[in-house]
């Protein structure tokens, strides 16, 4: 019985510990401006605001079922763990959806869809605690299962069309990465799992709790470290007066001529965080009649400019080998358009089929 009792405290402690860690998130999300784990990033503050706001969701769920580890009827137990759910319904679960979808920024997607999908959950979980019955319970619980499922074959479309967008639309993608999005859909569904399905017993309320700390911690380094994509960004390249041209008179076979002078000749595919709008300026054409030649060619904008980049990186290493001057992979990496070495790593190897290590050890070998 003491054991017992000794591990109900250190949940309860633990339980704590959880909410106050989730509404600290909540509060530097609103008020902080500047971002204190990546300060050279500008973090998008939509996502910044609806974040904060699910982590306050989070802390005051933690609120609403606390009353569940000291009541002793099985009958209050049963009430609060309704009123618990219809609260959740109402906030947690449409600011978690919310969340996911502020992720995204190609798209300005509807968020009130989120509480219209949580409307029939709602309405049931009212009429449950107006009858004191969960008679219709595992109806909810299936719907709420349906609800996830139809959701993440949602986001999985969604974040795929994201990841197309940002390929034809940017040449540098760290912190834009798509990936993210999955990790945090895939411990949302996990906690969304245990809760639908109510599973009990002291592991799974720890289980639950850890989750709740690894989906903060992830969150909030997420939402910091994103690129906000709705931001315009300066315009380092100058327009050509001499190429700018009607919609009508542009043609695909002006624009490969027109990318040799302007961004291969003038090398402007060196510059950072170049976008497919700024390329398309610079030689006189627009993003849609730019973003269609590279469809023709079979290419998207990122891979165009990373080949380039990559040839950009073999030319400097074999100038560097034939002079016999000293350097290094990352040096050469930034001085071809690189600011993230792990970027250009990535980008070479599945350009040149190996890794940067092993192609500079094979072409020495030559």
């Amino acid at each position: 019985m003491y054991d017992q009792i000794q591990e109900d405290i250190l949940f309860c402690m633990f339980y704590a510990i959880v909410a106050m860690l989730s509404l600290i998130a909540g509060f530097y999300l609103m008020f902080r401006r500047a971002n204190a784990i990546a300060p050279d990033v500008t973090s998008s503050v939509r996502l910044r605001r609806w974040t904060a706001a699910f982590f306050v969701a989070m802390t005051m769920s933690h609120v609403w079922y606390l009353p569940i580890l000291f009541l002793t009827s099985s009958n209050d137990v049963k009430l609060t763990y309704l009123v618990g759910a219809l609260l959740d319904c109402m906030t947690l679960f449409p600011l978690a959806i919310v969340v996911l979808l502020a992720m995204l920024q190609d798209r300005r997607r509807p968020l009130w869809s989120a509480w219209v999908i949580v409307v029939p959950l709602v309405t049931g979980m009212t009429f449950c605690i107006a009858t004191h019955s969960d008679a219709i319970v595992p109806m909810l619980r299936i719907y709420n299962l349906l609800m996830g499922i139809g959701f993440i074959i949602y986001m999985v479309r969604e974040v795929r069309r994201y990841g197309r967008w940002l390929r034809d639309n940017y040449a540098d993608l760290e912190h834009k990465e798509v990936w993210h999005s999955f990790i945090v859909l895939a411990v949302m569904m996990l906690v969304f799992g245990i809760y639908t399905f109510a599973i009990k017993g002291q592991f799974f309320q720890y289980v639950q709790q850890v989750n709740n700390v690894l989906l903060t911690c992830y969150l909030l380094w997420r939402v910091e470290t994103l690129s906000d994509l709705s931001i315009s960004r300066p315009q380092s390249v100058s327009v050509n007066e001499e190429t700018v041209t009607t919609e009508e008179e542009d043609t695909h076979d002006d624009i490969g001529p027109l990318l040799q002078r302007y961004c291969i000749d003038s090398q402007l595919y060196l510059q950072h965080d170049l976008t497919v709008t700024q390329l398309a300026q610079a030689i006189g054409t627009n993003r849609f009649y730019l973003s269609q030649y590279f469809t023709r060619q079979g290419t998207t904008y990122n891979a165009y400019i990373n080949d380039l980049r990559i040839n950009h990186f073999v030319s400097l290493y074999r100038e560097a080998i034939a002079d016999l001057r000293p350097f290094t992979a990352q040096q050469l990496a930034h001085e071809s358009g690189y600011r993230s070495y792990s970027t250009f790593s990535l980008a070479f190897k599945q350009r040149m089929g190996q890794s940067v290590t092993v192609w500079m050890r094979n072409s020495t070998s030559h």
